[in-house]
């Protein structure tokens, strides 16, 4: 604090004499330095009424309350509006004041251009100084690096490598015509990013920063995979959404992900929709430890809701999630509960207590095989009989709206997991009233990253020295990161009227083969040094992922990224039978469970191997 006093005063203290001088100098060039003995006492008995009130109007400019060494184009401007501000109050004081001084005209002229230059120039030189030497144009120590990008980010990441001792710059390369062969922050578009091979070979540049946050998907994926393919270590600055403040550092730096592969475009949310949803409201998120659950905690902690309830089965994922909430958001009202939704006297407790507005239901068994064998029967206890309950609760004590998180896999399941999901989503359409709590279904495929997803498992493979093990050379998925998928959960929570199943646009699928050897190549090796096996697809497993039933068709929405599913919804009679069987305390075999699922989801076409 003290130093910060310091550097405010220096500045003062730097812009009192240069006002002084300006003033004096003013008089010297106006009389080519033959100053007649008459205006000599005129310009002495002026300067202590001009620099006072120059000095005060620069204070109440803000000309103090920036930092020297980052000085700005915004910085010059308020220097040029005291300056003017000055100029103009200057003869109006000295006539308010009856101040008997004959000052020429030129003088008030030549004054504020000397001021401006002084100041300005100033500030400037320092910010040189500090930033590359005075005298020093391009940062030769450190390992020579390509910016991919000479938009703003790159020219911005550009001032940050010349103070840095770890990289020297060498060039840009941008596929815009317009800027090729350009000079800009002293480096040169050196040519397209197809050109890379070649400027990497002529300068030795063994890494690139892709600098491309605010361009497609596709875009970024190209340069990304163009340097991995040539065997160029790749770095990238954060996304856009994280780039609002406009100004990159290299601590922001981060090694390139298979989020950045498969790269989407961000998602536009309705910002002011969610507010009203959100802010001011208790929020309730079962399976706050999950992946999801986690990352909507996080979403939702955004819109300051009035009480933020987290209800979670696992005690370790609830600790976790408990501990960054308090670190991230710690103005917000979280409560951290441990609680099965199975459970009707916990739930009871929760809901009559906290009475939630909004409830995201994401605590669900979700991995296939698991469930497939020796589980089943808990997977449909968890997720039809558990969400059963929830929904229920939140009905009773007056919720607004019920969001259920879904999956691909109810799409013509041929799995307990997807089967189960899919009868959860017929308990939601099932109690969905005319008024009362609405209730929403959110379905989309996999997330990046996700606990029990094929990327944990693959990073560890590799660090182990392979093989990765994929179970099919064909079998695809869609992808998504997990934050897009919480955003675009709240997104349709908020849209949803009751009883819509929400589709997201999921992309492309991808083979899962590809993500290997794209994760191989990241890890700075080659399928040479990892291999990769195939083991046959699991019990339960699909090759390919659907997110929609062959007997289900879409309607657009208003969003982009969303569609709702018209699905076949079961009779009120089917509801309650199915209902009565899920409440059942009995232990109820694999093999009967896949039967009885198969009255109420026809669709289901259980895996033969079983």
């Amino acid at each position: 604090m003290l130093k910060g006093y310091r550097y405010t005063l220096l500045a003062v203290l730097h812009d009192l004499l240069v006002a002084a001088l300006a003033w004096l100098f003013a008089y010297m060039l106006r009389f080519n330095f033959d100053l007649p003995q008459n205006y000599q006492s005129e310009m002495w008995r002026t300067l202590i009424w001009i620099v006072p009130l120059q000095s005060a109007i620069f204070w109440y400019m803000g000309l103090y309350r920036g930092i020297w060494r980052y000085a700005s184009v915004a910085d010059l401007r308020r220097i040029v509006m005291a300056v003017l501000l000055a100029a103009t109050l200057i003869p109006l004081v000295l006539w308010m004041f009856r101040i008997n001084a004959v000052v020429p005209r030129s003088v008030l002229i030549i004054d504020p251009i000397l001021l401006l230059l002084a100041m300005g120039g100033n500030r400037l030189i320092y910010r040189l100084w500090k930033e590359q030497g005075l005298f020093r144009t391009i940062q030769l120590q450190g390992s020579p690096v390509i910016v991919l990008g000479a938009g703003e980010a790159g020219v911005g990441l550009s001032k940050e490598l010349l103070r840095s001792r770890e990289w020297h710059q060498v060039g840009f390369l941008d596929d815009d015509a317009d800027k090729r062969g350009r000079v800009l922050n002293g480096f040169k578009v050196l040519g397209k990013l197809e050109s890379l091979p070649h400027w990497a070979e002529r300068f030795g540049v063994t890494q690139v920063i892709v600098a491309l946050p605010s361009a497609t998907h596709q875009v970024r994926k190209h340069a990304i995979e163009l340097a991995s393919l040539n065997g160029i270590k790749v770095l990238t600055v954060p996304s856009f959404d994280d780039l609002l403040s406009g100004k990159i550092e290299i601590s922001q730096l981060r090694a390139v992900e298979l989020d950045d592969l498969l790269g989407r475009d961000p998602v536009q949310l309705d910002d002011a929709g969610l507010h009203e949803q959100l802010s001011n409201k208790v929020v309730l998120v079962t399976g706050a430890g999950g992946s999801i659950g986690s990352e909507l905690c996080r979403q939702v902690a955004r819109f300051l809701p009035k009480k933020l309830v987290l209800f979670e089965a696992g005690e370790f994922a609830l600790y976790n999630i408990e501990q960054e909430l308090k670190i991230k958001f710690p103005q917000n009202d979280v409560v951290y509960l441990a609680g099965d939704v199975r459970d009707d006297v916990r739930l009871e407790q929760v809901f009559g207590e906290f009475k939630p507005s909004v409830v995201f239901h994401a605590a669900a068994y979700k991995h296939v095989p698991l469930m497939e064998r020796h589980n089943a029967w808990q997977a449909v206890r968890n997720n039809v009989f558990g969400t059963w309950r929830v929904a229920s609760c939140a009905q009773k004590y007056g919720a607004e709206k019920f969001v259920l998180i879904s999956t691909d896999k109810a799409v013509n399941p041929t799995n307990v997991m997807g089967t189960t999901k899919r009868l959860a989503e017929i308990v939601c359409q099932g109690l969905q009233r005319t008024d009362g709590t609405r209730f929403v279904i959110v379905r989309f495929g996999n997330v990046l990253g996700s606990n029990g997803s094929v990327i944990p498992k693959f990073r560890e493979q590799i660090s182990k020295g392979g093989p990765i093990t994929v179970t099919h050379p064909e079998i695809t998925r869609y992808f998504m990161s997990i934050p897009e998928a919480a955003q675009l959960v709240m997104q349709a929570g908020y849209m949803g009227k009751g009883g819509e199943i929400f589709v997201l646009n999921m992309g492309e699928p991808v083979k899962i083969v590809d993500l290997a050897k794209d994760l191989i190549r990241l890890s700075g090796l080659s399928e040479e040094d990892i291999k990769i096996e195939f083991t046959g697809l699991r019990p339960g497993e699909k090759l390919y992922e659907e997110l929609l039933a062959d007997t289900e068709h879409t309607l657009t929405t208003p969003h982009p990224k969303l569609r709702i599913a018209q699905a076949r919804v079961v009779s009120t009679d089917e509801l309650q039978t199915m209902l009565n069987w899920a409440s059942s305390a009995a232990t109820v075999s694999d093999e009967d469970v896949r039967q009885q699922m198969r009255q109420w989801v026809p669709e289901y076409t259980p895996d033969a191997r079983l």
